[in-house]
């Protein structure tokens, strides 16, 4: 290998390397021989360089709009910032070239290695493209500027995302040309791995288009190369795509392509973020649910935050979880990083807060893998700083520097359910993925019935058998079918003086899965329902009761419903609970309890169906009738107001109670505090404990007393706490 000097201190050590394979593998050795022999080319490779690759006339891809205020986010600057910080930190050598070799050959590993770009051929081109996407990139440089600034405003605005300039296809050849070099140069041993500093970058580009600030896509036509020219030392490879943006390109291009493992960290926001969901319905976004299609059934995995703000906690329990199982049962020849640090703290565009010392131990992970062949190609990140700074803990570590200290936050829940929802996507191509998630349609088969159908079918009975309580039919076709057996209530409930409607989450599962199986065994599990000792304490005191149960999914009983064979379903988000939730409740006040001959009717919401307590109060005149609430909120605490009557949040404030975990977001911050203590978000008491069954528990004294303060049988508020259960 040689540098941009001039030096050709590489071929020496790739040389050694060549003779040394060439004396290791002969039919008559012993096993011994071959193991000391393969250990000692390992040390070997220990100490050699790393590579980078660079070359300032990447630099000459411009946006073609000169005006002076102009300024796009992939600018010429990217790269020279990433070099230069190189170069300040000792990185790459400076000094005279005199003493290079004397360098070269005493401290091989104390810089990295200069690999020279070079303009990728036609032939390489087309092994990931299309010859006539090659020829509109080639034309670029022979229109006019002022075709040039239209093709520009042309692209900007849709979803393309670029622009073009009369040196653009030029630098796309070299920045495509940099990746080959790099990813060759690590699969022959020259150096141990590497580092592309490259633009413009690659993983938008499709096959026959350009997009995303990309021309061609780099990491698939050098991956196409090593694979064709070394197709012994390099068949499978492992891309690991962890830019914030969907490498979209890289995907669709190895989309059926058995040994090419594409794995993408991205923001997907369903399909909101850029690049969205496609417009041609048959070509894969960067959803969870895409993961291959015939021989590359499996070999591509999206793991698609469901909003921006990820930080190291997310990505490292994604390397944790997911990357690094199969990447570990995939086995690889040479691990690529499509090493966008547009997800770094400090980019405004990507929106998340990675730091340089978790990139460094995300890169560390992944040189556990193929011998440690890595090779690391530039893609976005548009803040100099954070990006400069992020590439320099990459690069140290691939020295061989061990990453930073690293103290890991919790990680977002919404986060620790998107990576269990592709651990159950993944479970069967992957081993690794299987433990703990049902093969739903082998259960099935079995005559199983979901444990939440299950509980709500033993409530029932149990109700029934104690206070003679019966499901509720409710004669709308559509809410019927979601609702069956949800709404229980007491015999007679038209004739009672006082009604308690509590609407709740399904009860709570608390199981201990075995260690090794991941299986759950019935007596070391528990069914938690914070709401019975209301029922019963409800029940003594004369109440009539409606008992709403909200779950947080509904069976589907269509055989040809794709939903519910799926092995991780995740729970209703708070939308989906409000629509689920509205006509439900707005039904039964418009049918039943509007229509009883009683002013004391006691709301109790706890969890997330309290928002059914919100959208009757808002969508309903109720409040001559409703004589108290009682609110148990552990995640997302809603106000209570409307636009037509204006007085619904003091008279909320004024009959409410509102208990909210001593974990919530709310009491962490002063202003917060502040503002929850409004009239609209009710009468806010915060609790002593966490967890909504613990909650209720906790609390349940204080709210009976609470309530019976607000009968008119005990306007003294004389009830103790002897007269009750």
């Amino acid at each position: 290998m040689s540098n941009l000097n001039g030096h050709g201190g590489g071929e020496v050590q790739g040389n050694d390397d060549e003779t040394a394979s060439d004396s290791i593998y002969h039919e008559d050795s012993e096993p011994s021989v071959i193991e000391e022999t393969i250990a000692q080319q390992r040390v070997r490779r220990r100490l050699l360089a790393t590579g980078c690759c660079y070359d300032d006339r990447m630099k000459l891809h411009m946006n073609a709009d000169f005006s002076p205020n102009t300024h796009h986010p992939e600018d010429p600057r990217r790269i020279h910032e990433i070099f230069k910080a190189f170069k300040k930190m000792g990185l790459v050598y400076t000094g005279p070239e005199s003493e290079l070799p004397a360098i070269m050959k005493n401290c091989p590993t104390k810089y990295m290695w200069r690999i020279p770009a070079r303009s990728a051929t036609r032939e390489e081109i087309c092994l990931a493209h299309s010859p006539e996407h090659l020829a509109w990139v080639e034309s670029l440089g022979s229109i006019s500027t002022a075709e040039l600034r239209e093709l520009t405003k042309k692209f900007d605005q849709g979803r393309e995302s670029l622009y073009v300039g009369s040196m653009s296809y030029p630098a796309a050849l070299l920045s495509v040309g940099g990746a080959i070099e790099t990813c060759k140069s690590v699969v022959t041993g020259q150096v141990k791995n590497a580092f592309a500093v490259i633009r413009p970058p690659g993983h938008h580009a499709e096959f026959d288009q350009p997009m995303g600030f990309c021309f061609f896509n780099n990491v698939p036509v050098a991956v196409k190369v090593c694979q064709q020219d070394y197709p012994d030392e390099c068949r499978k490879v492992l891309i690991l795509d962890w830019d914030v943006h969907h490498g979209n390109g890289t995907q669709n291009i190895f989309y059926q392509d058995p040994n090419v493992l594409y794995i993408s960290i991205h923001v997907y926001q369903n399909g909101v973020f850029y690049p969205g969901k496609p417009p041609n319905p048959m070509t894969p976004d960067g959803g969870i649910e895409h993961c291959g299609t015939g021989p590359g059934l499996g070999k591509n995995i999206n793991i698609g935050w469901h909003d921006q703000g990820m930080g190291d906690g997310e990505y490292m329990a994604a390397l944790q979880k997911i990357v690094m199982p199969i990447a570990n049962e995939f086995n690889p020849d040479l691990v690529v990083i499509s090493a966008g640090f547009d997800a770094a703290d400090g980019d405004e565009l990507g929106g998340c807060f990675v730091t340089p010392a978790c990139y460094a131990h995300m890169t560390h992970m992944l040189m556990s893998l193929a011998d440690g062949k890595v090779a690391v190609c530039l893609e976005g990140g548009y803040n100099l700083q954070a990006i400069s700074n992020s590439a320099v803990a990459v690069a140290r570590t691939l020295m061989g520097e061990p990453p930073p200290k690293l103290v890991l936050p919790g990680i977002n829940k919404d986060a620790a359910r998107t990576l269990a929802k592709v651990q159950a996507y993944h479970a069967p191509y992957w081993e690794c993925m299987r433990p703990g998630i049902v093969d739903v349609p082998d259960v099935q088969a079995l005559n199983a019935d979901r444990l939440h159908d299950v509980i709500r079918n033993a409530q029932r009975q149990v109700t029934q058998s104690k206070h003679g309580m019966i499901p509720l039919y409710i004669q709308r076709e559509t809410i019927s079918k979601s609702f069956e057996n949800q709404v229980l209530v007491t015999p007679n409930l038209h004739e009672a003086k006082r009604i308690l409607v509590i609407l709740h989450d399904p009860p709570q599962l608390l199981a201990q899965v075995d260690a090794v199986d991941s299986t759950v065994d019935t007596h070391n599990a528990w069914v938690v329902d914070g709401v019975t000792e209301y029922i019963d304490w409800a029940v003594s005191q004369g109440f009539g009761i409606m008992d709403i149960n909200v779950p947080h999914y509904v069976t589907r009983e269509e055989a040809c419903s794709c939903a519910d064979v799926e092995a991780y379903i995740p729970r209703f988000n708070e939308q989906e609970i409000q629509e689920q939730i509205l006509s439900l409740v707005c039904y039964l006040w418009d049918n039943f309890l509007q229509l009883y001959d009683t002013n004391e009717i006691f709301l109790i919401g706890a969890g997330n169906a309290y928002l059914g307590v919100k959208v009757l109060l808002i969508n309903r005149d109720c409040k001559e009738k409703i004589a108290g609430i009682v609110n148990f909120v552990t995640e997302n605490l809603r106000p209570v107001k409307s636009d037509v009557d204006h007085d619904l949040s003091s008279w909320y404030k004024d009959n409410s109670r509102v208990y909210v975990a001593a974990d919530h977001a709310c009491w962490a911050d002063a202003e917060l505090t502040k503002k929850v203590k409004k009239r609209r978000f009710g009468t806010v008491v915060r609790s002593s404990v966490v967890g909504l069954n613990q909650m209720m528990h906790e609390h349940a004294a204080e709210a009976r007393e609470w309530i019976m303060k607000r009968v008119s049988s005990h306007p003294d508020g004389d009830t103790t706490e002897e007269d009750n259960p």
